[in-house]
């Protein structure tokens, strides 16, 4: 089981259908906040449905399509980060995440992010990262701009949000860029 300790009290771990209750509590809690951002938040309405997308994850993970991996702090789960449509023959995937209301500000997405983006990078060998977030989600923006990703601009109405689209930002990282942030 893939597993990853941030520090002493956070850590990053494959999605497991036993912790189907504890994330769907985790959504339901702060169903309004991740609601804002994220458009898959309605489909979450059960235990059940939560443990049948824990299996696809699994799934998709051994396929090499995508990684969701749970962000524990505290022996509590805070939020989930990970790659979704990994594309082996470009070498590109991208990244996303989210966290508890309560858990904002602790820095615990910046440094999951590093360790995720490394993990892609030397061990994915990926070569292109994106980064996507609504234009008004200016916390998970400037997640991607403290981490040195490139602003690449605007994807006009882009997303769909329950009844109406979104602006998204896109970023992107390259592997050298990662490899010389690292260095300096």
């Amino acid at each position: 089981m893939f597993s990853h300790r941030i520090d002493e009290h956070t850590e990053l771990r494959l999605h497991h259908e036993r912790h189907a209750e504890e994330l769907f509590a985790l959504v339901d809690r702060n169903r309004e906040y991740l609601r804002e951002w994220l458009p898959w938040v309605d489909r979450t309405t059960t235990v059940h449905v939560e443990r049948n997308f824990i299996k696809l994850w699994s799934e998709s993970f051994g396929r090499g399509e995508m990684m969701s991996l749970g962000l524990w702090n505290l022996g509590k789960l805070a939020g989930t980060i990970g790659f979704t449509g990994v594309d082996s023959g470009n070498r590109t995937a991208e990244i996303g995440y989210w966290i508890s209301e309560d858990q904002q500000g602790k820095g615990l997405i910046t440094r999951s992010c590093v360790a995720v983006l490394d993990y892609g990078f030397s061990e994915l060998n990926l070569n292109r990262i994106v980064l996507r977030a609504a234009v008004e989600n200016t916390r998970s923006r400037a997640v991607a701009e403290r981490l040195g990703f490139v602003f690449e601009g605007i994807e006009r109405q882009s997303e769909w949000h329950y009844d109406h689209f979104k602006d998204i930002a896109a970023y992107s990282m390259l592997a050298d860029e990662w490899r010389n942030r690292e260095q300096s």
